[in-house]
């Protein structure tokens, strides 16, 4: 199972690394991040199945990243760590879903105690959906069918308002808390699609009753649900981000994803659905082998032949503000005029690098310049590019490079370019 890490103490995030057997264990430590801000963008790339987290972190803390997981991307277990024995925080984790509660300091052995329950836990409920997947596909009741026939109809231009609040009472009598402030729809394409169909209905059914799965003939319909148009949106990228994952370890091929508008009115999702169909068609028009995910809102306000322009922008902006430590994707965003979420999604599709990537090759090469070039101390280094903290600075750079900034200055200092 993969294992991302959230952190700020260097030397708890090396503890873990360095100390525990990965190797010895069914567990890979797919990445790692000093606060919750910086984790999320990674954590929806990596699709971790556990995410282990410290509480107290600057920028976004530890409770603020349970709830955004909970949120966006349910399906995943979490571990918190804490230097606090609190009954307060314990019972903010309990409320939020997390499955472990360690005190630091932590030792292996507690870890992988911590590790092998969740994994158990989340084995058993995969095991339990998939067996309740494949015993509704065996059923002759029809129930599935009629759910799947329910939610489609949702999409139809003759369902009418009245008739679309009783699809959605039905829904709700049958264990779908389908009424909701705001819904979009995503469409998706790909083949074959019966693997397909299957990942996409569990991530349906691990949802929590925040989407909801109809096959179709071409792949499979979602419709989101969010308290806020943020919030609707926001799901609706990191499902369709984690559909497209699903789909690509499943080996689906030709995959094309459309995310429809927001819609605050059960009678618009069929106004939601023809717009990400309007999408997904475009998308399959392009010649292009990769996963594609694309919303309205970067048809309406990117278009393809903006998009070259917007991410040169956003390069410069980048280019000319990564030595500040504090620069976050949504800075960016911002700079751009676009959402975190929909330039996430154009910024990792168009360069085929995510944003969080994008910035690390940034600060790693003008590192590379400045020990070559300069008598800099590393922890000097770190500060001019970005890095509070040098032993964090160290360990991407070493990662990223193959070697530590004090090998790199040894190899390459006052050589020639």
């Amino acid at each position: 199972m993969k294992v991302f890490l959230v952190d700020d103490e260097i030397v708890i995030r090396e503890g873990i690394r360095e100390s525990f057997p990965w190797e010895d264990t069914p567990y890979s430590l797919v990445g790692e991040a000093p606060d919750g801000e910086m984790a999320l963008p990674i954590i929806r790339d990596t699709n971790p199945d556990i995410v282990i987290t410290d509480i107290k972190m600057p920028f976004m803390d530890g409770l603020e990243l349970c709830r955004e997981l909970k949120s966006q991307m349910p399906w995943i277990g979490i571990i918190v760590l804490s230097g606090y024995d609190e009954f307060e925080y314990a019972r903010q984790c309990i409320k939020l879903g997390v499955r472990e509660y360690l005190l630091k300091p932590i030792n292996s052995a507690d870890l992988r105690e911590a590790l092998d329950k969740v994994s158990a836990q989340l084995k058993e409920e995969r095991k339990t959906l998939e067996h309740a997947a494949s015993l509704r596909a065996r059923m002759e009741d029809g129930g599935k069918f009629l759910k799947e026939k329910l939610i489609g109809s949702l999409f139809s231009d003759e369902t009418a308002l009245e008739d679309a609040h009783n699809v959605l009472k039905q829904l709700r009598s049958m264990g779908c808390p389908v009424p909701a402030p705001f819904y979009v729809v995503i469409d998706a394409a790909f083949s074959p699609t019966g693997t397909g169909q299957e990942a996409a209905a569990l991530l349906a059914e691990s949802s929590g009753g925040i989407v909801n799965a109809s096959a179709s003939r071409t792949g499979t319909r979602l419709l989101v649900l969010g308290d806020t148009a943020e919030d609707a949106e926001e799901r609706a990228y990191a499902v369709a981000t984690s559909l497209s994952q699903e789909l690509e370890r499943s080996e689906c091929k030709e995959i094309r994803v459309g995310i429809g508008e927001i819609v605050d009115n059960p009678e618009k999702i069929f106004q939601s659905f023809k717009t990400a169909r309007h999408i997904r068609h475009l998308l399959a028009e392009r010649k292009d082998e990769r996963a594609v995910i694309l919303g309205v809102r970067e048809m309406g306000e990117v278009s393809d032949e903006k998009v070259p322009s917007v991410i040169s922008e956003a390069k410069l902006y980048m280019s000319q503000n990564y030595s500040n430590a504090n620069l976050m994707l949504q800075d960016v965003a911002k700079a751009v005029n676009m959402s975190k979420s929909r330039f996430s999604t154009v910024f990792s599709q168009t360069t085929g690098q995510s944003f969080t990537e994008y910035l690390i090759y940034l600060r790693l090469s003008k590192a590379k310049e400045l020990l070559k070039t300069s008598n800099l101390k590393s922890s000097q280094i770190a500060t001019e590019i970005g890095y509070n903290d040098s032993h964090y600075f160290s360990y991407i750079f070493k990662k990223n490079v193959g070697m530590t900034p004090s090998d790199y200055r040894s190899q390459y200092q006052n050589q020639p370019e």
